[in-house]
Formats: structure tokens, C-alpha cells, sequence
């Protein structure tokens, strides 16, 4: 399971890293440790924890790995934000003997642009076993070999390191021998067998002995090998190196067979010398494949290819035999000399490969890394760009180069740019390596929409077709893609009261404008319009132009003639005296035409009827003069016809006839034009409707006469009825009441009539029923309809006065009754009722009879009600009405007021009436048999 061990770089060194190195912000290095051989999807760390990142910004920033080898063992789970496994490590594999084991890699994040170092520690496993070169090892010993003598033996070889390397060597049987390991365990110099006893060949000539290798991991892992030891004959002495340890050098990329170093043993033995064999001892496959060493000779020579990359030193054991069996041992350390053979390794980390053309001076479009693999001055790389481009290159980390823009960019100059970037060692020749970038610019809307003019003049005729194109505009944006979408629109305005819009559209897309209505040059001469073009950016950017639209004129209108004017009723003459000299002016035509340029040009020509002819007229100004001497056998009447003509195409003609009358007289004029027959064109539909109209007003005339006159006889009649009908009316007769005290009041009955009528007085009748009560005072002074109440009241009030009260009913002082206003005070000494003296000295006339009447028809109900118990006969004298002041009519809104002087004059009324001496009622309007009863009275 992976653990997270330590962090190298703490903040203040980071931030450090950042100033020294950094254009953009670098937290640190995180370091795991993990074992080899994990499975994969194995978990190695949680990054985004451990950088302190949000698990969203590895998400929005694109995280992602970038190694410079060619292998990537961790991969990077950008929703988690974690490290996993994504290649088998085999830490034998990555690192070889080295003990320390570790690869790194960084995550780059964008927006903003962040570069984290992440270190991955492999620890070892127990997973290999101790291995020794050969299954079985064979020795030569002479059986001369003095106890204590040595013989080296081939290690074993165990990948593992650590603990888990190999620990120790066990050997067995140990009778003869026994292992002798100085130094460290891995040294494999000093693994030796030193003989315990003395061999005798005679017993035994062949020795068995089993070497195990022992590891120290959990559970044990080991290696044996036999050997086999062969007993000799006498040889003294062992071979011996002339150095312990060679050393040599050579350069990379040697050629095969060339020469490294020679190896030397000698043997002390007479002759042995010549017979001693060199080999390699323990050498690896490596070792192996890059060189070769003469057995004889002892010449180590090249025979594979020699990288310093791969290796910067070699070693190797070479081990010396004599033909005893004897041997020796030594070393051979080879150096590796660099050459500048790589050339720089440009890897492009992260690339943007469009650019906002709005981007700011500084801003990261690539992060490169460049590796050499040569060392020294070999590996010293400078990294440039073409100095014409809006680009530089900057250094960050070690090996890390920023592409950064220098100045401002415009798309509209250089919409793509092909930035090559080259990287040169400082090798002897130096080797270069280049890569090409190809970077767009993104549009920006920064441009708006331009016109090529700032104004524009159209032409379009008069009476043109609706809805039919007559000019376009167009407009160029700078800019690409939606942003140079140009849309065109009517700005807004009016023209005569109405928008522009009632009179013509521009299409949004083309730029064409379309009218939509006719126009009249006449009306319209010329008007301006704004058009604006917008582009589809965010937010869009517009510009307008200017048209000047103006109308072309058509001949449609005919000229007018203004002189002569053509009249149908009258006859207009132009009289001219026979003694008149050539050019002299008649009259002059004037005509003009409401076109304008050449359609409004007119010219004149006279319609010849005769040969001779007597007048011309000019062709510009109109002018009719003579062009000879009238003689005797021109006529009097001369009717000249002119034709006045416009210049337009087509032309357009308008005629007016000028008579002239050739005399020296107006009655030889009025003779000769007194037949001459004048055009006149009536209009048939106006006479018959003048005709129709004016009997229409003849009829409306006649009935309302007949209405009138119809009307006054209906009224005349109606007032003749009600006059004679007041003759007959009944005589109300008069008895004074009674009073509680035994005293005579001024009224003794009273006698109440029904009287029904219509609410149209002019169809009322007048019916006398039987009476029914005694308490209804009847006033038939006050007879008269209700329009003719009415119109008197309207009368009175037109003047401006009111109407004083009949004097002919007011209140006697001294008798407490209404009577005549010619009645007398009461005569002292008389007693019971004093009857009237006479008639009434005023008569009621007709329109009051007919008023009294019909007021007592229109409250007849109301009557009853009110005025029973007002005027009871049993009534206390003390609630009877002050007669003196009002008289109140039953079934009238009349109110008979006393004359104000005797109001003046007459007391207020104090305490209960006293008792008067009965008086006679006199007769009202009296009717011819009531006269004659009143004469009998009289005569008693």
C-alpha cells in the first residue's frame, strides 16, 4: 500500500523556487513510497490533498502527467484527485544495483498555469533468490596445496537490495574447507575457500562441496552451486596481476575493436607463464556484450556499442589461470567519456492552440521541457524563438521553458502564427533540434461594422413599384466567424407624420432596400434614413451610414392652363382693332406644370385651321400676336385653338381655345357673338338633384302651413268649448257656520263637486256629480286648463312680477267672511246675516274658470284628505285659517292673498272670533235663473 513518506520542499523554499525560477505558482514536491510489483489501479497518494488543491481545480485546469520517459508508471485520476498505478514497476528493472530506487514526473495544471513535482520512492521486495553464474563450479587444486592457501570463488548475484539482498554463504562439507569472507558480503572480491588440510590425490581425487547463498528477506529466498574440486599434481606457485585494479577510458560511440586496456599475470613456475588463460570472472550481460577480452593476450577490446547515457562507468573482473589450476584475480574499471551525440529532446508539456487576440503581454501559451542527455557543457541548452514574432521564450525550472507573448496581438494582421522553437547544446559542434508551433488567434469582436462611405446618395423614381429594390449598402467587418455576421437595420424616424418604415425596409441580411409604397415627387422631393449595420458579437458593435434618397421625377402630370380661364357659362374675348400693326399682343397664355425639369418645360403652338393665318403665339412664353394686317375678309370671330405642351417623355398636352374678336367696336363685337354657340356642358345628375331639392322644400313649405293653420283652428275651438261649458257650471250655494258659542260664522256650508279630467287639458271634460261632502271651498273664478295655467305662469315670470291676488275675494274685518270687494263694513244694529248687496263687481273670467277647474281635477283625491278637517263646521274658531292674511283654494296650488293695504290696516287676531250677525253670501257668476230668484229676494 502506497504511503506518503515527506514532503522535500517546504513553503518558504517553495516560495523561493517561485521568484527564482517560476512565472507561475509552484507548491513544492510531494514524494511517495511505494513497494514494486503493485497490481494495477493500485493507490499511490492522494494529490490534490497533499498539494492542498480542490479536487474541481484539477478538473477545471486540465491536470494531466507529464514524464520525460517513455514509460508512465503513475496515472492521475483528475475526478478523485488521486494517484494510481497505471504500469508494472520492477524495481530491478528501473534502477539495477542502485540501492536507491526512484523515478519523478510532474502535474502541470492551466488557467492559471501551475507546475507540481512528484518524486515516486520503489521499494524493494523480496522477489528475487540469490543466483549464482554457473550451476556448478570446477577447481584444479594440486595436491602440493599448503593448508591456508585460498581460492576464489563466483558469487552469487541477488537483485534485491536491502534486507532482502544477499546476507550470507553457507558451505558444506567443511572438512577440507571452509569460507573466508572478508569486507561486506556483496564484495566479490573477498569470497574465497581457504584450505583447512592437506589433499592427497592418492585417497581422493575428487572434492564435492555445495555453496549456498543465503538472502535476508521474509521468508528466505537462496542459491546454491556445486563444486567440484579435482585434485593436481605438484604446481607451487599461483598467477599474479601486475595491478590489482586497471583503469581505463573510453569515449561513447566507440568503434568495435577498439583497444581499452591489456591485462598482465605472471607465474613464478618455470614455464607456467606461457601457459596462464585470462577470462572474465562473473562478468554480466552487459559486460559481455560490450566487450571481449583475449585469453592469451589478455586484450580487453570493444565489441558493442558504448552509450554514456546508459553507462558512465563499467567494471568488470578479470581472472588469470595457470595450467595448475592456480589462479588470480583482478579488476578493471572503465570510464566513459561524453561526446555530444544527443542532440536536445524538445517536449511540449502543455499547448493552447488558439489564442485570444485580446491576450495580455505575459501570457503562458506552451510549457516546454527540453532534456539532453549528454552531460557538461554538452547539456547546456539555449532555448530561442524568430525575433520578428510577438513571442519570447522564458526560462522556469531547470530544463523548463515558458512561451510567452511579448507585445499585443491582432488577428486582423495575423490571424496564425507558426512559432519554431530551437534548442542548441553547447556541445563542440553544438547539435541543434527545432520544433514547430502552430498557434491561431481567436477573433475577439473588436471591430465594428464599417461602411465604405459616410453618406450615399439613391435615386428612385416617382409611381415606383411597391416592394421593388432600388439600392443596397453594404458594410465589412474586420472581424470573423459571428462576430463579423453583419445585420442591417432602419433606425428609427418619420417622414410627413408617418415612420420611415411606412415608406420603405432594408433587408436585415443583404443590405437592400425595398420600397414600400409609391412616391410622389410632388410630395416628396427628397428625405434622408439612417441605416445602421450591427454585428453578431457579444456585445455587438454597429455603424450607420447616411442616405440621401432622392425622387426622380416622371412626366404624370399634364400642364395647366391659368390663362385664358375656361369658363362653361360665360364667353371671354380678346378684342382686337383692325388697325392694328404686325406683332401686335393679344393676350398671353400662361400655363404651368407641376413636374420639374424638362417635364415641367412647356411649349406653345397654335392648332392651324386656315391658310392665312392671322396670329402666332410664342413657342417659350405663350404671347399671341398678328403677323400680318387684318384686311376686310378676316372674320369678326377667330377661335384659336393652343396647344401647350410639356418636354417630357412622353409628352403630355393640354389645349385652351381664345376667341378674338377683330373690330374696332364692342357692338359690331356683341353682334357677330351674339350666335356663336358656347360650349356648355351641364351636369345632368346636379339638375335633377337641384330640382329634387327644391320641390322637396315646396311640399315641406305647404304642410307646415297646413299644420299651422290646422293647430290654431284646434285651439280656437277647444277655448269656444270651455267658454260655454262655464255658463252651466252650478252655483255654490253659501251657509255661514255655527260656532260653539251660538254665533254666525262667515261660511255656514259648504257644497263639494267631483270634478274629473285628463292630463291633457286640451281633451278634458268636465263631469258634475252629486256633492258628497260639506267641507270643500270651490273657487270657480279660478277655472282655466293647465296649459293655459302654465303659459300665464310663464308669462309672469318673463316680466319679472308676480301676479297680485283677485281682489275680488279678500277677508271683511268686521265680519270674519270672504265677500265682494265692493261689499260694505255691517251695518250697526242689524242682526242674523247680513246678505250681499249685488253681484260680483269682477266676474271670473273664461281662462280662470277653466284654471279653477282643472286644478281641482288634478288634486281631487287630495282634497278629501286635507281639507275635510280643516274646514269642519264643528272646527274651534281659534284653528280656523287667518283669512285675513291667505285663502287657500281646496284642490289648487293658487293662493288668494288679501290686498296689502287692508292687511296694513287690519289688527293681528286676538282671542276667539266674536259673534257676528249673519250675513248673506253673495251669488257668484250668476246664471239667468239665478238672477231671477235674487230679484224676488230683492223685492222682500
Amino acid at each position: 500500500m502506497a504511503m506518503r513518506k515527506n514532503r522535500l520542499l517546504e513553503w518558504p523554499l517553495c516560495v523561493f523556487v517561485v521568484y527564482a525560477f517560476s512565472v507561475y505558482p509552484v507548491a513544492g514536491q510531494v514524494r511517495y513510497s511505494i513497494p514494486e510489483e503493485m497490481t494495477l489501479g493500485s493507490f499511490v497518494g492522494d494529490i490534490a490533498k497533499d498539494l492542498g488543491l480542490d479536487p474541481q481545480r484539477l478538473v477545471a485546469g486540465r491536470a494531466r502527467i507529464f514524464s520525460a520517459g517513455d514509460s508512465e508508471y503513475v496515472g492521475l485520476d483528475r475526478e478523485k484527485g488521486q494517484l494510481l498505478v497505471k504500469e508494472r514497476m520492477d524495481r530491478e528493472q528501473l534502477c539495477a544495483e542502485m540501492p536507491a530506487c526512484s523515478f519523478s514526473f510532474d502535474v502541470i495544471l492551466e488557467n492559471p498555469m501551475e507546475l507540481f513535482r512528484v518524486t515516486v520512492e520503489v521499494l524493494d521486495i523480496n522477489d528475487n533468490s540469490p543466483v549464482f553464474p554457473k550451476r556448478e563450479i570446477e577447481l584444479e587444486i594440486s595436491e602440493l596445496a599448503v593448508p591456508g592457501a585460498r581460492f576464489s570463488i563466483e558469487n552469487a548475484v541477488d537483485q534485491d537490495v536491502g534486507e532482502n539482498a544477499l546476507q550470507k554463504y553457507m558451505l558444506n562439507p567443511t572438512d577440507h574447507f571452509n569460507l573466508n569472507i572478508q569486507g561486506s558480503i556483496d564484495d566479490r572480491k573477498h569470497i574465497e575457500m581457504v584450505l583447512q588440510k592437506p589433499l592427497d590425490r592418492e585417497k581422493t581425487k575428487h572434492h564435492y562441496l555445495t555453496l549456498t547463498a543465503v538472502d535476508g528477506g521474509d521468508p528466505q529466498r537462496s542459491g546454491t552451486v556445486q563444486i567440484h574440486i579435482v585434485v593436481l599434481d605438484v604446481n607451487d606457485n599461483a598467477p599474479a596481476f601486475s595491478q590489482a585494479t586497471y583503469k581505463a577510458f573510453v569515449p561513447e560511440n566507440a568503434a568495435k575493436g577498439t583497444l581499452i586496456t591489456t591485462v598482465s599475470a605472471t607465474d613464478a613456475d618455470e614455464g607456467s607463464s606461457v601457459n596462464i588463460e585470462y577470462y572474465f570472472e562473473h562478468a554480466t550481460k552487459r559486460i559481455q556484450e560490450l566487450f571481449t577480452i583475449d585469453p592469451i593476450s589478455g586484450e580487453v577490446r570493444v565489441v558493442g556499442d558504448i552509450d554514456y547515457e546508459k553507462n558512465k562507468q563499467l567494471q568488470m573482473k578479470i581472472k588469470a589461470k595457470d595450467h595448475g589450476g592456480l589462479t588470480d584475480s583482478c579488476s578493471v574499471v572503465i570510464d566513459v567519456i561524453d561526446i555530444n551525440d544527443n542532440i536536445p529532446k524538445i517536449t511540449v508539456m502543455s499547448f493552447s492552440s488558439a489564442l485570444p487576440e485580446d491576450s495580455v503581454p505575459g501570457t503562458i501559451i506552451a510549457m516546454i521541457n527540453i532534456q539532453d542527455l549528454d552531460s557538461a557543457e554538452n547539456a547546456e541548452i539555449t532555448c530561442s524563438i524568430h525575433n520578428n514574432l510577438p513571442f519570447k521564450m522564458e526560462s522556469s525550472l531547470s530544463n523548463y521553458y515558458n512561451l510567452v507573448t511579448e507585445s499585443v496581438l491582432d488577428r486582423e494582421q495575423t490571424a496564425e502564427y507558426n512559432i519554431t522553437i530551437t534548442a542548441v547544446d553547447g556541445g563542440s559542434p553544438p547539435l541543434s533540434s527545432k520544433k514547430t508551433l502552430s498557434l491561431k488567434i481567436s477573433d475577439v469582436n473588436d471591430h465594428s461594422p464599417q461602411f465604405p462611405q459616410e453618406s450615399y446618395d439613391a435615386y428612385v423614381f416617382e409611381n415606383n413599384v411597391p416592394s421593388r429594390s432600388f439600392f443596397s449598402v453594404s458594410a465589412t467587418d474586420a472581424d470573423r466567424g459571428s462576430n463579423a455576421r453583419v445585420s442591417y437595420f432602419l433606425e428609427d424616424g418619420s417622414l410627413n407624420g408617418a415612420p420611415l418604415s411606412a415608406y420603405l425596409t432594408v433587408n436585415s441580411d443583404s443590405g437592400v432596400l425595398h420600397a414600400v409604397k409609391s412616391f410622389d415627387y410632388e410630395q416628396i422631393k427628397s428625405f434622408k434614413i439612417n441605416v445602421k449595420a450591427q454585428d453578431g458579437g457579444s456585445p455587438p458593435l454597429s455603424g450607420n451610414v447616411t442616405i440621401n434618397i432622392f425622387i426622380k421625377d416622371e412626366n404624370d402630370n399634364v400642364p395647366q392652363v391659368l390663362y385664358p380661364v375656361q369658363t362653361s357659362g360665360s364667353l371671354v374675348a380678346e378684342m382686337v382693332p383692325r388697325s392694328v400693326d404686325v406683332g401686335y399682343l393679344v393676350t398671353k397664355v400662361v400655363a404651368v406644370d407641376v413636374d420639374s425639369g424638362q417635364n415641367a418645360w412647356l411649349s406653345y403652338k397654335l392648332k392651324k385651321t386656315t391658310d392665312r393665318a392671322l396670329f402666332e403665339i410664342g413657342l417659350q412664353n405663350g404671347e399671341i400676336r398678328t403677323i400680318r394686317q387684318v384686311t376686310d375678309k378676316d372674320a369678326v370671330k377667330q377661335k384659336l385653338t393652343v396647344i401647350v405642351e410639356d418636354n417630357g417623355q412622353p409628352s403630355r398636352s393640354a389645349t385652351v381655345n381664345v376667341n378674338v374678336a377683330v373690330a374696332d367696336s364692342f357692338p359690331e363685337v356683341l353682334s357677330e357673338f351674339t350666335d356663336i354657340t358656347v360650349d356648355r356642358e351641364y351636369d345632368n345628375n346636379l339638375t335633377f338633384y337641384l330640382v329634387l331639392a327644391l320641390a322637396v322644400v315646396s311640399v315641406l313649405f305647404i304642410f307646415s302651413i297646413i299644420a299651422i293653420v290646422t293647430v290654431k283652428i284646434y285651439r280656437w275651438r277647444q277655448n269656444r268649448l270651455f267658454y260655454k261649458s262655464a255658463a252651466n257650471l252650478p252655483v255654490i250655494p253659501f251657509h255661514p257656520p255655527v260656532y260653539p258659542d251660538g254665533t254666525l260664522g262667515t261660511l255656514q256650508r259648504v257644497y263639494n263637486y267631483e270634478v274629473c279630467g285628463t292630463t291633457d287639458s286640451r281633451m278634458s271634460n268636465v263631469k258634475f256629480a252629486r256633492p258628497y261632502s260639506q267641507n270643500t271651498l270651490v273657487d270657480v273664478s279660478c277655472m282655466g286648463t293647465m296649459q293655459r295655467e302654465n303659459r300665464e305662469q310663464e308669462n309672469a315670470d318673463v316680466d319679472g312680477e308676480q301676479n297680485p291676488a283677485n281682489n275680488d275675494w279678500r277677508l271683511n274685518q268686521q265680519g270674519q267672511r270672504p265677500g265682494p270687494s265692493g261689499a260694505g263694513p255691517h251695518p250697526e244694529g242689524a242682526g242674523g246675516v247680513v246678505a250681499g248687496t249685488g253681484p260680483w263687481p269682477n266676474p271670473p273670467t273664461e281662462d280662470e274658470q277653466i284654471q279653477a277647474l282643472m286644478a281641482a281635477a288634478n288634486e281631487v283625491s287630495e282634497v278629501t284628505a286635507t281639507v275635510r278637517p280643516r274646514y269642519n263646521a264643528q272646527f274651534p274658531m281659534q284653528h280656523v285659517p287667518d283669512y285675513r292674511q291667505n285663502v287657500y283654494i281646496p284642490g289648487s296650488t293658487a293662493t288668494l292673498t288679501a290686498n296689502p293695504q287692508q292687511m296694513m290696516s287690519q289688527p293681528a287676531l286676538q282671542g276667539p272670533p266674536q259673534a257676528m250677525p249673519q250675513v248673506d253670501v253673495p251669488n257668484a257668476a250668476q246664471t239667468p235663473a239665478s238672477k231671477k230668484k235674487s230679484t224676488k229676494k230683492d223685492k222682500k
